[in-house]
């Protein structure tokens, strides 16, 4: 097994889909269910943030970083 790389929590604002918005939320109130008062206890904010942390660790970020062609904007 990988052993995982050390890690940092970084807010940022990042443009993602809507439809993609719209498939977690789906996601999320399938697995969750309706709570006791009526209403879906879950922080879809942090979802997506692990979905996200997850697929960029999936997809090697660091060596995605690494790359100076990545930076041709500055």
């Amino acid at each position: 097994m990988m052993e995982k790389p050390d890690l940092i929590s970084v807010n940022v604002n990042v443009d993602i889909p809507t439809q993609a918005l719209k498939r977690i939320v789906e996601q999320v109130k399938r697995q969750v269910g309706v709570g006791e008062r009526g209403y879906y206890q879950v922080d879809t904010a942090a979802v997506v943030g692990k979905l996200i942390s997850e697929f960029l660790l999936e997809k090697d970020f660091q060596a995605y970083s690494n790359d100076p062609a990545h930076y041709e904007y500055l």
